[in-house]
């Protein structure tokens, strides 16, 4: 069988170690033959190609990013675009697509199974939000460098008795802001999951202060005030309908500049997050999930996405991963001593 494989969507520590997995099992293992898709979905929309054998995969276990590279390419929006895939694949004698992904990713692939072609899918994201899986691979990696990050930022806010804003990646989901804020001693944790009160966080913010210490404030940039307005870099839509998201940082520390009267500043971490290369959870988690995925194809297990579920990987529909959007249960932290909004 010759199968396809393409990485979606933003890049994300762990991508190559999937790859790897899928190649080096396919080939030794079952005799399968692989093409490399170039840029997510625009590879099989355009006919982007790349070898794709054991060479190609040896020593990229530790490399951050993709070997294949990403975009957003969206074939439902373009024109024909199902049936330019579906003559590419067999111009090219592509039997089947291993799509490793998000939501949006994987999205296509539920569609694209539904119109006839053959898919697995690979949960791919840092934002942990992908339905059906306890985590993606690129959590933990991006969580370890936010908490790495608010480390170094403890000292220096102390040093200069200022407030410390760190924006972190998160449209809809808060689990970066939660776990980074949690384990890096955040003082303040604001989720996209619920609106806050500004006027509650520059309390606590006043609180720490009148303790000698200088507070920490993670917010995800998907985060909301109280009036529901998100920040945005600016109004133009992705292919898949998505807005820049972007400021809610620099907003926030304005307001609680002007509302306790001490120095407040901003530092968004933004794609640092996504790269370099991957911890050693995410690069185990790839593999397995790319040793399951060649699996799932050898056997013709089509429509399925691979999932760790306790310490297993699973295979669940595709339909079922990508339904709804893996949010934040707040009710689990209620016990935890932060301030997730109003």
């Amino acid at each position: 069988m010759r199968i396809g494989v393409l990485t979606g969507g933003g890049d994300c520590p762990g991508l190559n170690a999937v790859i790897r997995a899928v190649v080096r099992k396919g080939v030794a293992t079952y005799g399968h033959e692989f093409v490399g898709f170039r840029d997510g979905w625009r590879g099989p929309l355009e006919g982007l190609t790349r070898p794709l054998g054991i060479p190609e995969v040896r020593g990229i276990l530790p490399r951050g990013g993709t070997i294949l590279g990403s975009s957003r390419t969206n074939p439902f929006k373009i024109e024909n675009g199902v049936e330019r895939i579906k003559n590419n694949l067999a111009e090219q004698g592509v039997d089947a697509l291993i799509a490793i992904g998000g939501e949006d990713t994987l999205g296509v692939a539920t569609k694209l199974h539904e119109l006839g072609v053959q898919v697995v899918g690979v949960p791919k994201t840092i934002d942990n939000d992908l339905g059906a899986t306890d985590y993606t691979f690129g959590f933990d990696t991006a969580v370890n460098i936010a908490m790495e990050a608010i480390d170094r930022l403890h000292t220096t806010a102390e040093s200069h008795h200022r407030t410390l804003v760190v924006e972190v990646m998160g449209r809809h989901a808060g689990w970066i802001a939660l776990h980074a804020g949690l384990a890096g001693g955040a003082n303040v944790i604001l989720l996209p999951e619920r609106q806050f009160d500004v006027d509650q966080v520059a309390n606590y913010v006043e609180k720490r202060f009148e303790k000698q210490y200088a507070p920490i404030v993670v917010v995800a940039e998907g985060a909301q005030p109280l009036d529901g307005q998100m920040v945005l870099h600016n109004q133009e839509l992705d292919a898949f309908g998505h807005v820049r998201l972007g400021g809610i940082g620099q907003w926030l520390a304005e307001q609680i500049e002007a509302k306790t009267g001490k120095e407040a500043r901003t530092v968004v971490l933004g794609h640092i997050q996504r790269g370099g290369t991957p911890s050693a959870f995410d690069r185990v988690l790839a593999t397995r999930l790319g040793l399951q995925a060649i699996d799932a194809a050898n056997e013709g297990d089509w429509g399925k996405m691979v999932a760790l579920q306790g310490t297993d990987i699973a295979r669940v529909p595709l339909a079922e991963a990508t339904r709804e959007l893996k949010t934040v249960p707040l009710e689990r932290y209620t016990e935890a001593e932060v301030f997730f909004g109003s």
